[in-house]
């Protein structure tokens, strides 16, 4: 199948997890210069050189395909040894007036529940929603806090092949891909015409991942996570990238949280109010 080079804004990375084929990928998920929202999966990113690890928010260039074993219209498979970095991250200065620009036609969905009648009636596995509220985040522990013997031989498939890492290195690795022993499900508001409706959907974003393993150490440190993305987010203009799971259609998960100021307009009104 031929492949494209395009260009494409980084929105999202979600936390890794095992693969029997490229050790550990994630979901990368993007906007190209039309607007339009990309899923590039799986993304191994122990095997992507440094100088072409991307970042949130930061324009790329590569050789994108569809993906031809998954049917959901926004799935590509990335051509890794094709990226190339486009410049640094877009600037937050002046309230994320670029970063605000470059979304800027993307449709934002006003529920969960129009985001998935898109679904049923477009074929749509990608998009914004703007929650309305906030109402708190669910934290729990997995039922098995470690890798299952199956996943470590996927983490190590490359040490037992022998060919591209040493033991040295695959030990490393295998220790620095942690696995994250608890969920996080937020649970959020929307207004619709039919009155407002409550919603629980799990987060699976690197960034929630990354503050775990920075503050699990603490004792108050749910306290501190909610404090971080259920208190501080509230603050601001607050959309969801959400998407469907591959193998069950109807499911969504909050991919990543674009956690952009509100805007100088917005942040007058409310002022009013008090």
């Amino acid at each position: 199948m031929a492949t494209d080079r395009q260009r494409i804004l980084i929105l999202c990375k979600t936390y890794p997890s095992p693969s029997a084929r490229y050790v550990e990928t994630s979901c990368v998920a993007g906007m190209d210069e039309q607007g339009r929202l990309i899923r590039l999966f799986p993304v191994p990113f122990r095997l992507v050189e440094d100088t072409q690890q991307f970042k949130k928010w930061q324009w790329i260039s590569a050789r994108v395909r569809r993906a031809q074993d998954d049917a959901r219209p926004e799935s590509h498979r990335l051509s890794v040894d094709t990226i190339e970095i486009l410049g640094d991250p877009l600037p937050t200065r002046d309230q994320w007036a670029e970063r605000r620009a470059a979304i800027q036609d993307v449709p934002v969905f006003a529920s969960h529940d129009d985001l998935e009648s898109a679904r049923v009636r477009q074929g749509i596995t990608l998009g914004l929603v703007r929650p309305g509220r906030l109402l708190g985040m669910d934290i729990s522990p997995v039922s098995n806090p470690d890798w299952t013997d199956d996943e470590k031989a996927k983490l190590l498939r490359e040490q037992q092949q022998g060919n591209l890492f040493d033991a040295l290195e695959d030990q490393r690795t295998l220790k620095t891909l942690r696995k994250l022993p608890f969920d996080f499900h937020y649970r959020y508001e929307c207004d619709s015409p039919d009155g407002t409706r409550a919603y629980r959907h799990k987060l699976v974003d690197w960034e929630a991942g990354a503050l775990y393993w920075n503050i699990c150490r603490r004792p108050d440190w749910q306290a501190a996570f909610r404090q971080k993305f259920v208190d501080d987010f509230s603050q601001r203009d607050l959309l969801f990238l959400m998407g469907t799971i591959h193998r069950f259609p109807g499911q969504w998960l909050i991919v990543s949280g674009l956690y952009l100021p509100k805007p100088p307009e917005a942040s007058q009104r409310q002022q009013t109010l008090f």
